[in-house]
Protein backbone atom coordinates (compact mmCIF):
# COMPACT_ATOMS: atom_id res chain seq x y z
CA UNK A 1 0.00 0.00 0.00
CA UNK A 2 1.69 2.79 -1.08
CA UNK A 3 0.37 6.22 0.34
CA UNK A 4 3.55 8.44 -0.58
CA UNK A 5 2.36 9.73 -3.90
CA UNK A 6 0.97 12.94 -4.01
CA UNK A 7 -1.81 13.11 -6.82
CA UNK A 8 -3.78 16.07 -5.54
CA UNK A 9 -3.31 19.61 -4.22
CA UNK A 10 -5.35 22.44 -3.64
CA UNK A 11 -6.16 25.06 -1.15
CA UNK A 12 -7.14 28.66 -0.11
CA UNK A 13 -5.84 31.83 1.94
CA UNK A 14 -8.62 33.54 4.69
CA UNK A 15 -6.93 36.18 6.15
CA UNK A 16 -3.59 35.11 6.05
CA UNK A 17 -4.34 31.58 7.35
CA UNK A 18 -3.61 29.19 4.69
CA UNK A 19 -6.08 26.04 4.51
CA UNK A 20 -4.57 22.63 2.40
CA UNK A 21 -5.84 20.18 1.08
CA UNK A 22 -3.85 17.33 -0.64
CA UNK A 23 -4.76 13.76 -2.06
CA UNK A 24 -2.81 10.58 -1.64
CA UNK A 25 -2.47 7.40 -4.59
CA UNK A 26 -3.71 5.38 -1.43
CA UNK A 27 -3.82 7.57 1.57
CA UNK A 28 -7.18 9.73 1.23
CA UNK A 29 -7.66 13.31 1.60
CA UNK A 30 -5.56 15.37 4.14
CA UNK A 31 -5.91 18.62 5.43
CA UNK A 32 -4.00 21.27 7.15
CA UNK A 33 -5.22 24.10 8.44
CA UNK A 34 -1.53 25.77 9.30
CA UNK A 35 0.36 25.86 6.15
CA UNK A 36 1.05 22.51 6.31
CA UNK A 37 2.76 22.66 9.50
CA UNK A 38 0.14 19.70 10.50
CA UNK A 39 -2.02 17.39 8.95
CA UNK A 40 -5.21 15.36 9.76
CA UNK A 41 -6.91 12.82 7.42
CA UNK A 42 -10.64 13.46 6.45
CA UNK A 43 -11.50 11.04 4.04
CA UNK A 44 -10.79 8.09 6.12
CA UNK A 45 -14.72 6.29 5.68
CA UNK A 46 -14.44 6.74 1.80
CA UNK A 47 -12.20 5.60 -1.29
CA UNK A 48 -8.50 6.05 -0.58
CA UNK A 49 -7.21 6.48 -3.98
CA UNK A 50 -7.58 10.28 -4.80
CA UNK A 51 -7.11 11.59 -8.23
CA UNK A 52 -8.27 15.04 -7.86
CA UNK A 53 -9.27 18.59 -5.09
CA UNK A 54 -10.68 21.16 -5.58
CA UNK A 55 -11.88 23.80 -3.45
CA UNK A 56 -14.86 26.11 -4.63
CA UNK A 57 -13.36 29.37 -4.99
CA UNK A 58 -16.58 31.18 -4.42
CA UNK A 59 -17.38 29.12 -1.19
CA UNK A 60 -14.00 27.82 0.64
CA UNK A 61 -16.30 25.12 2.88
CA UNK A 62 -17.34 23.46 -0.19
CA UNK A 63 -14.41 21.16 -1.66
CA UNK A 64 -14.70 18.47 -4.02
CA UNK A 65 -12.88 15.15 -4.65
CA UNK A 66 -12.33 13.21 -7.54
CA UNK A 67 -11.42 9.50 -6.47
CA UNK A 68 -8.95 7.14 -8.13
CA UNK A 69 -5.57 8.06 -8.90
CA UNK A 70 -5.13 9.13 -12.69
CA UNK A 71 -1.20 8.35 -12.89
CA UNK A 72 -2.03 4.52 -14.46
CA UNK A 73 0.93 2.56 -13.42
CA UNK A 74 0.63 -1.29 -12.92
CA UNK A 75 -0.13 -0.90 -9.32
CA UNK A 76 -2.72 1.86 -9.59
CA UNK A 77 -5.51 2.15 -7.22
CA UNK A 78 -9.43 2.34 -8.24
CA UNK A 79 -12.09 5.32 -7.09
CA UNK A 80 -15.74 5.20 -6.77
CA UNK A 81 -16.47 8.89 -8.35
CA UNK A 82 -16.61 12.16 -6.97
CA UNK A 83 -17.46 13.30 -3.71
CA UNK A 84 -18.59 17.12 -2.37
CA UNK A 85 -18.31 18.62 1.25
CA UNK A 86 -20.07 21.41 2.21
CA UNK A 87 -18.05 21.99 5.65
CA UNK A 88 -14.51 22.10 5.03
CA UNK A 89 -14.50 18.43 5.02
CA UNK A 90 -15.76 17.47 7.90
CA UNK A 91 -18.58 15.66 6.36
CA UNK A 92 -18.62 14.13 2.69
CA UNK A 93 -21.26 12.95 0.23
CA UNK A 94 -21.02 10.99 -3.18
CA UNK A 95 -21.96 12.96 -5.76
CA UNK A 96 -22.21 10.30 -8.62
CA UNK A 97 -19.81 9.27 -11.39
CA UNK A 98 -18.73 5.77 -9.71
CA UNK A 99 -18.12 4.46 -12.68
CA UNK A 100 -15.65 6.59 -13.90
CA UNK A 101 -12.47 4.27 -11.59
CA UNK A 102 -10.45 7.32 -11.78
CA UNK A 103 -10.82 11.28 -11.88
CA UNK A 104 -8.03 13.42 -13.26
CA UNK A 105 -9.19 17.05 -12.80
CA UNK A 106 -11.90 19.36 -11.61
CA UNK A 107 -12.68 22.90 -11.81
CA UNK A 108 -15.47 25.09 -10.29
CA UNK A 109 -16.87 28.28 -11.74
CA UNK A 110 -15.75 31.08 -10.18
CA UNK A 111 -18.77 32.54 -10.21
CA UNK A 112 -21.25 29.63 -10.19
CA UNK A 113 -20.12 26.93 -7.63
CA UNK A 114 -22.97 24.30 -8.61
CA UNK A 115 -21.43 24.47 -11.91
CA UNK A 116 -18.70 22.03 -11.98
CA UNK A 117 -16.37 20.41 -14.54
CA UNK A 118 -15.18 16.66 -14.02
CA UNK A 119 -12.57 15.12 -15.77
CA UNK A 120 -13.35 11.01 -16.11
CA UNK A 121 -10.53 8.76 -17.31
CA UNK A 122 -12.55 5.70 -17.08
CA UNK A 123 -11.67 1.94 -16.97
CA UNK A 124 -8.17 1.09 -17.06
CA UNK A 125 -8.16 -2.36 -17.65
CA UNK A 126 -11.39 -2.39 -20.41
CA UNK A 127 -13.28 0.00 -21.91
CA UNK A 128 -16.35 1.76 -20.96
CA UNK A 129 -17.55 3.23 -17.76
CA UNK A 130 -18.07 6.82 -17.23
CA UNK A 131 -15.38 8.30 -19.06
CA UNK A 132 -15.10 11.86 -20.71
CA UNK A 133 -16.02 15.61 -19.38
CA UNK A 134 -18.38 15.77 -17.15
CA UNK A 135 -20.92 18.88 -16.58
CA UNK A 136 -23.11 19.48 -13.42
CA UNK A 137 -25.32 22.89 -13.32
CA UNK A 138 -26.82 22.11 -9.70
CA UNK A 139 -24.03 21.45 -7.57
CA UNK A 140 -23.95 17.57 -8.32
CA UNK A 141 -27.24 16.04 -8.02
CA UNK A 142 -27.22 15.36 -12.01
CA UNK A 143 -24.13 15.00 -14.61
CA UNK A 144 -23.96 15.71 -18.01
CA UNK A 145 -21.21 14.45 -20.63
CA UNK A 146 -19.86 17.20 -22.23
CA UNK A 147 -16.69 15.22 -24.34
CA UNK A 148 -16.56 12.20 -25.68
CA UNK A 149 -14.74 10.47 -28.06
CA UNK A 150 -14.91 6.50 -27.79
CA UNK A 151 -14.27 3.91 -25.35
CA UNK A 152 -11.06 3.73 -24.73
CA UNK A 153 -10.33 7.23 -24.33
CA UNK A 154 -11.03 9.19 -21.04
CA UNK A 155 -10.44 12.57 -20.24
CA UNK A 156 -7.38 13.61 -18.70
CA UNK A 157 -7.27 17.36 -18.30
CA UNK A 158 -9.52 20.15 -18.10
CA UNK A 159 -9.02 24.17 -17.23
CA UNK A 160 -10.66 26.94 -17.42
CA UNK A 161 -9.95 30.14 -18.58
CA UNK A 162 -9.61 32.81 -15.20
CA UNK A 163 -11.10 35.70 -17.01
CA UNK A 164 -13.87 33.80 -18.95
CA UNK A 165 -15.55 30.52 -17.20
CA UNK A 166 -17.49 29.49 -20.59
CA UNK A 167 -13.78 29.36 -21.93
CA UNK A 168 -12.51 25.49 -21.53
CA UNK A 169 -9.21 23.64 -22.49
CA UNK A 170 -9.40 19.69 -22.06
CA UNK A 171 -7.61 16.45 -23.37
CA UNK A 172 -8.51 13.04 -24.25
CA UNK A 173 -6.48 10.49 -24.23
CA UNK A 174 -7.23 7.24 -25.39
CA UNK A 175 -5.02 4.17 -22.95
CA UNK A 176 -5.38 0.65 -21.86
CA UNK A 177 -3.53 -1.39 -19.71
CA UNK A 178 -3.05 -4.89 -19.97
CA UNK A 179 -1.02 -7.56 -18.64
CA UNK A 180 1.59 -7.75 -21.30
CA UNK A 181 1.76 -4.14 -22.48
CA UNK A 182 0.34 -0.86 -22.06
CA UNK A 183 -1.15 1.17 -24.94
CA UNK A 184 -0.87 5.00 -24.89
CA UNK A 185 -2.52 7.16 -27.52
CA UNK A 186 -4.78 6.94 -30.22
CA UNK A 187 -6.86 7.81 -32.93
CA UNK A 188 -9.65 9.52 -29.84
CA UNK A 189 -7.33 11.33 -28.26
CA UNK A 190 -6.56 15.29 -28.82
CA UNK A 191 -6.38 18.80 -27.67
CA UNK A 192 -10.20 20.51 -27.31
CA UNK A 193 -11.03 24.29 -26.79
CA UNK A 194 -14.88 25.23 -26.04
CA UNK A 195 -16.32 28.71 -25.79
CA UNK A 196 -19.64 28.27 -24.82
CA UNK A 197 -19.31 26.44 -21.32
CA UNK A 198 -18.56 22.74 -23.14
CA UNK A 199 -21.90 23.03 -25.49
CA UNK A 200 -20.14 22.50 -28.43
CA UNK A 201 -16.09 21.50 -29.10
CA UNK A 202 -13.27 22.35 -31.26
CA UNK A 203 -10.28 19.90 -31.66
CA UNK A 204 -6.99 22.19 -31.76
CA UNK A 205 -4.42 19.54 -32.58
CA UNK A 206 -4.13 17.81 -35.89
CA UNK A 207 -4.02 21.52 -37.64
CA UNK A 208 -0.71 22.37 -38.79
CA UNK A 209 -1.27 26.29 -38.55
CA UNK A 210 -1.81 26.22 -34.84
CA UNK A 211 1.37 24.67 -34.23
CA UNK A 212 0.46 21.49 -32.69
CA UNK A 213 1.09 17.88 -33.67
CA UNK A 214 -0.96 15.90 -36.50
CA UNK A 215 -1.49 12.39 -35.99
CA UNK A 216 -2.35 10.33 -33.04
CA UNK A 217 -1.33 11.45 -29.74
CA UNK A 218 -0.87 10.36 -26.32
CA UNK A 219 -1.46 12.14 -22.98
Amino acid sequence: VMSGRIAAIDGHLDQGRLTLYVGAASGGVWKSQNGGTTWKPVFDKHAQSIGAIRVDPSNPKTVWVGTGESWVRNSVSVGDGVYKSTDAGETWTRMGLPDSERIAGIVVDPTDGNTVYVAAMGHLWSGGGERGLYKTTDGGKTWSRVLHSNEDSGCAAVAMDPKDPKVLYATLWQHRRRPWAFESGGPGGGLFKSTDGGATWTKLNGDPRRGLPTGEVGR
